[in-house]
């Protein structure tokens, strides 16, 4: 293990697994990757606090600075509630969701986990009905609550990959039998099957460079 996966491994640990984005990362392991490498400042963490960024400064060795107020603020635990009067089940707040937190169907009313939900925030923007607040916790983030948060993104992240390339398999033998189709009909001239069957390959070589490219970070 390298020096910079180690130390980007301790930053981690230390982060609250919240997955807000307000680092400016998409999560907090990529934040505690972008600190290790050097890329980014450690005050970036407004679920952390100033406990939390004591922590990235004995974790790192870097001097303590003031928060960066441009990224948030920090504040006390805060969980969704979505208001089942208003949610027409448009499904479009789950999609954000870090954890999973959110469970309906469309055109079915959703619900929030509050034990699994991180506060994040993400899930307000998308909803057109304004129905999702945020309201304190009553509680305090705990060790147990940011493993817990960890271990359901890293799960979703490999759940999101399964579906895409799922997706793209799909797409791919439909190309494919397409493909078929156009080889097996008379009608067609040499010169149009040649063109359609040169648009369907080149989908199926975008579909399978999507397949196999490296995923990206949640």
């Amino acid at each position: 293990m390298s020096s910079a996966a180690s130390l980007a491994d301790r930053i981690d640990a230390v982060l609250p697994q919240t997955q807000c984005t307000k680092c400016g990362y998409q999560g907090c392991r990529p934040y505690a990757e972008a600190i290790a490498s050097g890329e980014a400042a450690i005050n970036r963490c407004p679920p952390g606090g100033e406990p939390g960024l004591r922590k990235l400064a004995r974790v790192t060795g870097q001097p303590l600075l003031p928060l960066d107020a441009t990224r948030g603020r920090p504040g006390p635990l805060l969980v969704a509630v979505i208001d089942e009067s208003l949610c027409i089940g448009c499904t479009l707040c789950i999609a954000p969701c870090p954890t999973d937190a959110i469970v309906g169907a469309a055109r079915r009313m959703h619900t929030v986990l509050p034990e699994l939900c991180t506060g994040c925030e993400l899930c307000v923007p998308p909803c057109p009905m304004d129905c999702i607040r945020l309201v304190q916790a009553g509680r305090e983030w705990t060790e147990a609550d940011a493993a817990l948060a960890r271990s359901r993104h890293q799960k979703r992240a490999e759940r999101l990959v399964r579906e895409r390339s799922r997706h793209e398999a799909r797409l791919e033998a439909k190309a494919v039998a397409k493909l078929a189709e156009i080889e097996s009909r008379d009608e067609l001239t040499a010169a149009g099957i040649a063109r359609k069957k040169a648009v369907v390959e080149a989908a199926i070589a975008r579909a399978r460079a999507r397949r196999t490219a490296a995923p990206e970070s949640p």
